[in-house]
C-alpha cells in the first residue's frame, strides 16, 4: 500500500484549524477583554471618585466664597443705611428738643433771629403766591400761600415754627459734611403748618411751581405723601402698630423734584410735647448713586455682578452689564406727583428664571439658566436679605425687607473645578489608551502563538480529512502517516485499520448493508443530539430574555429614590405584557429639582424594551449633566433617540412626557396620555399634553413642537400618570377600562397615601380585566404632596 504525503492544513472558515483558532483565540481574547475591561473599569471608577472628591471640595469653597462676598456687600449697604438713620435721628433729636422745651426754643429762635435774620425772614412772591427767604443762608425756608395772612406775612404760629426750625441751620451743615453722604436734609412742619426748610439752599418753591402746579393751594402731606402722615398719627396713638420697631421710615426710590435725581428719602416723625400728635418731620435724602456705588462695584470672577431690590422685585441698583444679563426693562412713571417712582422690576424681566426667582431664599445658592445669544448659560445666584425697615410707597407705611443679590456664571466661579475635572479626564484617557494598547499588543502576541500551535496540532487532522475524502472517492488504498504521539496519531492508526476493513468488506454487500445500518443509527443519534442542542438554544434565548427583563427592572427607581423628597409621596407600578415591556417611567433628582418621566414605546417585547432602556439612560445622563430647561432637555433626548432608531432600522417611536418640580410648581413638557390632578379640596383637573410636544423618535428635531405648561402643586394635591395599557385594558366582553373609570378611581381614593391610591386603582383594574389576556404594558405613577 502506498502512503501519500501528509496533506497541508487548509485555513477555510469550515476547517478544523479555523475552528481551533476561533475557539482558542476567542477564549484568550475573552480573557484579555475581561481582564482589560476590569482594569479600565477600575481606572474609570478611580477617576470618577477623584473627580467627585475634588468637585465637592472646590464647589463648597466656591459657594462659601460667594456667600461670604454677599454677606460683606450686604453689610456695606446696611452700614450706609445705618449712618443715614443715625444722622436723621440726630437732626430729629435736636428739633424734638426744641418742641419739648418751649422756653429754650423761644430763646434759641430769638437768638437766631438776631444773629441771622435771613434764616427767619421770608419774602412774598406775588407770582407764586408763597413766601421764601432770600439766598445766602445755609437753608431755604418755603411758606405756602395758605399759611400767609392778608398782608402776606406768616401767621404767628407759622412764624414760630420758622424760628423753631432755624436750629437746622446750626446742625444740618455739620451732618451734611460728616457721616454718610447725603443730598439734603430738611424739616417739614405739621399738617396744619407744613413749612419746608431744606439745607443746602435751593430754589425750592420755584421748582415746585414749575413741576407741580396747584401744590401751593393743596395740603402738602396729602399732595406729596398720601397716607404717610396718617400712619404717624396711628403710631402716636399706638407705638406697637409700627410695622418695624423703629421710628425712621424710608420711601421707595423716586425722582426728586428739586435735583431731578433718583433718591430715597428717610423721615423721622416729630411729636407734640405730650406725644399724642405729630408735630412735623425731620428728613434726609440720599441718591441711588450712593447705593449703586456699593452694588455696582461688586466684582465676582470675571463677569459676576450684584443688584439691590425691594421685596416686590423692583431693582434699586445694578450695573449696566448686570441689567442686560438679567433682562431688566425700566420705565419711569411721570405722574404729576412729587414722588415719581422708579419701576425696574425683576418680575418684568425677559429672562424667565429671573422673573420667577424667589427673593426670600436668604443666603441659599440658587441655580438658574439665562439665555445669552440663543444659548442657555447656567448661573449661580445668592440673595441676602437686609434688615427690615418701615417703607412708604403710597398709602399706609408697611414693612419692607430689601435684598442684595450676587449673580455669577457657573463656568467662572467653577473655573478651577472645571480645570481639575478636565485634567483628571485627560489623565484617565491616557491611562485608558495605554491599557488598550497593552491589550492589543497582548492580543497580537497570543494570535501569533495560536497560529503557530494550530499548524502543528491540526496537521494530522487535515491529513485524516484528506484521506477520508479519498475513501469517499472509493480509493480504499489510502493510508495516513501522522508522526505525532497523541490522540490524533491514534486516530490515524484507527483510520488505517478502518480503511483496511472497508477494503475488505467492499466485496461483501450484506456486511456493507449492516455497516450502513449502523451508520444510520449513528445518524439518528446525531439528529437526537442536534434536537437536544436546539432545545438548549431555546433555553438560552429564554435566559437572555430573562436577563433583559431583569436589566429593565434594575433601572427602575428604587424605594429610596421615591422617598427622597420629604414633602412628596411617590408610588409606581409597571407590568410588561411580554417578557420585556416598552413602557417607561423614571424619577430623577438633581439638587432641589425633581423630574418625573413617563412614556410608551410603540409595541412591546425586546425591541421596545431596549428602546425604553435607551430613553432611561439618556434622560439620566442629561439630568446629571445639569440640563434644567424642560424644552431643551426633551429636544436633546429626542435627537439622540432618533439617531439610535435610525441606526437600528426599526420603526419604533415613543410618546413621552416629563414633570419638573422645583418645590412649588410643576412644569409639564412632552406629548403623552392626559394627566390627572386632584386638588386638596377634591377638585379634578385633566391636563391635555397633546400640544406640548411630538412623539420622540419621529423627527430629528422637534424643538418647534415642544411647549411647556406650569401648574401649581400645593399641599394635599395629587398627580396621577398612566400609560394606555391602563385605559385600554379590556374585560372579557372586550370593553375598555377607559379614562373616566380611572378618573373616578383617582377621585375616590384621593384621601389615601400614594401607595394606597396605586393599589386601589390596580385592584379595580385587575378585577375589571378578570380572565382576559393583558395585551399591553401597564404603568401607573402617583405623586402626592403631603
Amino acid at each position: 500500500m502506498t502512503m501519500p504525503p501528509t496533506a497541508k492544513p487548509r485555513l477555510g472558515l469550515r476547517s478544523f484549524r479555523a475552528k481551533f483558532l476561533i475557539v482558542v483565540g476567542g477564549a484568550v481574547l475573552f480573557d484579555l477583554l475581561v481582564s482589560g475591561g476590569l482594569a479600565l473599569w477600575n481606572v474609570q471608577r478611580l477617576s470618577r471618585n477623584a473627580t467627585a472628591q475634588v468637585g465637592e471640595g472646590l464647589e463648597k469653597a466656591s459657594q462659601d466664597y460667594i456667600r461670604s462676598y454677599t454677606n460683606s456687600t450686604a453689610a456695606q449697604v446696611g452700614l450706609l443705611l445705618d449712618q443715614v438713620h443715625s444722622d436723621v435721628s440726630a437732626l430729629a433729636g435736636v428739633l424734638q428738643g426744641q418742641i419739648d422745651h418751649p422756653t429754650r426754643n423761644g430763646n434759641v429762635g430769638t437768638a437766631l433771629a438776631k444773629a441771622a435774620p435771613d434764616a427767619v425772614t421770608v419774602t412774598y412772591d406775588p407770582v407764586g403766591q408763597w413766601a421764601q427767604n432770600l439766598p445766602g443762608g445755609p437753608s431755604v425756608i418755603s411758606v405756602w400761600g395758605y399759611m400767609l395772612d392778608k398782608d402776606h406775612h406768616p401767621f404767628p404760629q407759622v412764624q414760630a415754627d420758622i424760628e423753631t426750625s432755624a436750629i437746622l441751620d446750626l446742625v444740618a451743615p455739620s451732618l451734611l459734611h460728616n457721616g454718610a453722604s447725603k443730598l439734603q436734609m430738611y424739616y417739614i412742619g405739621p399738617r396744619e403748618r407744613p413749612i419746608f426748610r431744606t439745607a443746602p439752599y435751593t430754589t425750592q418753591a420755584q421748582t415746585f411751581d414749575r413741576l407741580y402746579p396747584g401744590h401751593n393751594s393743596a395740603d402738602f402731606w396729602t399732595f406729596f405723601f398720601p397716607g404717610l402722615y396718617e400712619s404717624w398719627q396711628q403710631w402716636a396713638l399706638s407705638p406697637s402698630s409700627r410695622p418695624v420697631a423703629d421710628y425712621i421710615n424710608q420711601t421707595a426710590p423716586y425722582t426728586d423734584a428739586i435735583t431731578g435725581k433718583l433718591i430715597v428719602s428717610f423721615f423721622h416723625p416729630l411729636w407734640t410735647a405730650d406725644r399724642h400728635g405729630v408735630a412735623g418731620a425731620a428728613g434726609a435724602d440720599i441718591t441711588l448713586t450712593q447705593l449703586a456705588e456699593i452694588v455696582e462695584n461688586v466684582k465676582v470672577a470675571q463677569s459676576g455682578f450684584g443688584f439691590l431690590t425691594m421685596s416686590n422685585g423692583n431693582v434699586v441698583a445694578i450695573n449696566p452689564v448686570g441689567e442686560k444679563a438679567i433682562g431688566l426693562r425700566a420705565a419711569n412713571d411721570a405722574a404729576n406727583k412729587g414722588v415719581t417712582g422708579l419701576d425696574r422690576s425683576l418680575r418684568n424681566s425677559t429672562q424667565k428664571a429671573i422673573a420667577t426667582m424667589p427673593l426670600d431664599a436668604d443666603g441659599a445658592i440658587q441655580h438658574i439658566s439665562l439665555t445669552e445669544h440663543g444659548e442657555e448659560v447656567p448661573y449661580l445666584v445668592v440673595v441676602k436679605q437686609l434688615r427690615p425697615t418701615n417703607l412708604w410707597v403710597s398709602g399706609p407705611i408697611q414693612r419692607e425687607v430689601m435684598s442684595l443679590g450676587i449673580v455669577v456664571p457657573e463656568r467662572e466661579i467653577y473655573a478651577s473645578l472645571i480645570a481639575a475635572k478636565e485634567e483628571i479626564s485627560r489623565a484617565t484617557n491616557r491611562i485608558l489608551l495605554y491599557q488598550i494598547l497593552a491589550v492589543l499588543v497582548s492580543l497580537m502576541i497570543v494570535t501569533a502563538a495560536v497560529f503557530a500551535a494550530s499548524k502543528r496540532i491540526t496537521g494530522g487532522i487535515s491529513a485524516l480529512a484528506g484521506a477520508a475524502k479519498r475513501i469517499q472517492a472509493k480509493d480504499y488504498s489510502v493510508r495516513v502517516d501522522i508522526p505525532t504521539r497523541d490522540e490524533v496519531a491514534e486516530a490515524g492508526v484507527a483510520f488505517n485499520r478502518m480503511a483496511e476493513e472497508i477494503s475488505f468488506h467492499t466485496e461483501n454487500l450484506e456486511k456493507l448493508v449492516v455497516e450502513r445500518t449502523k451508520e444510520i443509527e449513528a445518524a439518528k443519534e446525531e439528529i437526537s443530539t442536534l434536537a437536544n442542542q436546539l432545545k438548549s438554544e431555546n433555553l438560552r434565548l429564554g435566559a437572555e430574555l430573562d436577563v433583559a427583563r431583569h436589566i429593565q427592572r434594575m433601572v427602575l427607581p428604587r424605594a429610596k429614590e421615591l422617598t427622597a423628597f420629604k414633602h412628596l409621596e411617590i408610588a409606581a407600578y409597571m407590568r410588561p405584557a411580554d417578557e420585556v415591556g416598552g413602557d417607561y417611567y423614571d424619577v430623577l433628582q438633581h439638587g432641589n429639582n425633581l423630574k418625573i418621566g413617563i412614556g410608551d414605546v410603540t409595541g412591546h417585547g425586546l425591541e421596545s424594551g431596549v428602546l425604553m432602556l435607551m430613553v432611561q439612560s439618556i434622560a439620566r445622563a442629561l439630568q446629571e449633566a445639569g440640563e434644567m430647561d424642560p424644552a431643551k432637555f426633551l429636544a436633546d433626548l429626542n435627537r439622540t433617540i432618533f439617531k439610535n432608531i435610525e441606526r437600528t432600522e426599526t420603526d419604533k417611536h415613543i410618546t413621552l412626557s416629563f414633570l419638573d418640580y422645583d418645590g412649588k410648581r410643576l412644569t409639564i413638557s412632552g406629548q403623552h396620555e392626559d394627566m390627572i390632578i386632584i386638588r386638596q379640596n377634591g377638585e379634578v383637573e385633566r391636563i391635555d399634553t397633546g400640544d406640548l410636544g411630538l412623539p420622540v423618535g419621529l423627527e430629528a428635531d422637534i424643538t418647534q413642537f415642544i411647549d411647556t405648561r406650569e401648574v401649581s402643586f400645593e399641599k394635599g394635591d395629587m398627580v396621577v400618570l398612566h400609560t394606555d395599557g391602563v385605559t385600554e385594558a379590556e374585560n372579557p366582553s372586550g370593553e375598555l377600562f377607559g379614562f373616566e373609570r380611572l378618573l373616578q378611581d383617582a377621585r375616590r381614593l384621593h384621601g389615601g397615601t400614594a401607595e394606597e391610591v396605586v393599589k386601589g386603582i390596580l385592584d379595580d383594574l385587575m378585577a375589571y380585566i378578570g380572565t382576559q389576556k393583558i395585551h399591553d404594558d401597564i404603568t401607573l405613577v402617583v405623586m402626592r404632596h403631603r
